[in-house]
């Protein structure tokens, strides 16, 4: 093996932990990947024979390469944002329930995240998920460690008001189940009874219209009689869903012959459903693999 294969193996066994920190910065699968990408391009191009610790500059570059993705994107517009849903990662939730990835970041989570700064979302990811130091992160920034640490904190509090699902994977698939029965139904006080007061659901359907989507449209519904009405809505699909694990946690796919059409994350709080984050863009859905 020569020392180009050397360093290929090396990168590889990093790759994974890449992808999962420019996952959380950029919320976005492709973008994820080609940021990973990246970094190898650059590992290739480097001497790294001096450098103590791969996994620890690899990181680096992966934050610095999402950085720059981060700050180059075109600001999305502010009813845009809120009606934006990150990728999920799907998963195949097994007999016991015992598929949930221990690493995984739920949507919701994700959505807030889109709403922080760039440089507040490296520190916060960085620092609080990754356990990196701010004084290493000051240097990706080009800021002093407090000033870094303030960023975390800023991000932090932000954070603090995503809602998180309850640790009891079984008692949320049972739930999301029993929404995935009362839609099929129709059952109007069935759905009543599983959301919170205040739930709030988020569709994210990309450039579809009404004209072309029908009920899927990019929309932002709060409130739980508000809510079943769009249920309702979707009960006609309720042939094609099925529960699968996403972004770790019990929730819904829509796949119609084999292709993948819908996907909503359930956060499930205290035994009531407090929000509901829907991908229905069809052209994103269309690189998102099925579970096995």
């Amino acid at each position: 093996m020569n020392e180009h294969e050397q360093l290929a193996l090396r990168f590889e066994e990093n790759r994974g932990h890449l992808r999962a920190v420019a996952y959380r910065m950029l919320g976005s699968l492709a973008e994820a990947e080609d940021a990973a990408q990246e970094a190898w391009l650059r590992l290739s191009r480097t001497d790294v024979s001096d450098v103590g610790n791969l996994g620890g500059w690899l990181t680096t570059v992966v934050s610095r390469v999402c950085l720059d993705m981060l700050r180059s994107r075109k600001s999305r517009r502010e009813d845009a944002l809120d009606t934006y849903v990150p990728d999920p990662v799907l998963g195949e939730l097994g007999p016991e329930d015992e598929a949930v990835q221990a690493d995984a970041i739920g949507l919701a989570l994700l959505v807030v995240l889109e709403t922080l700064s760039p440089a507040e979302r490296l520190a916060f990811v960085l620092h609080d998920m990754f356990g990196v130091g701010f004084d290493d992160i000051a240097t990706i920034v080009d800021k002093s460690p407090a000033a870094t640490r303030q960023l975390a904190s800023r991000a932090r509090r932000r954070v603090q008001g995503a809602p998180v699902s309850d640790g009891d994977v079984g008692r949320q698939r049972a739930i999301v189940e029993a929404f995935m029965a009362a839609s099929r139904g129709g059952d109007f006080e069935g759905l009543l009874a599983l959301l919170d007061p205040e739930v709030l659901l988020r569709a994210d359907a990309g450039a579809a219209s009404a004209q072309h989507a029908g009920p899927a449209v990019s929309k932002l519904v709060r409130g739980a009689k508000a809510v079943v009405e769009q249920a309702l809505m979707f009960s006609r699909m309720g042939p094609y869903l099925q529960v699968a694990l996403v972004n770790g946690t019990p929730g819904l796919i829509t796949v119609v012959n084999g292709r993948l059409m819908g996907v909503m994350a359930v956060t499930v709080t205290d035994g009531l459903i407090t929000e509901l984050d829907i991908l229905a863009d069809v052209e994103r859905l269309e690189v998102i693999p099925l579970p096995a």
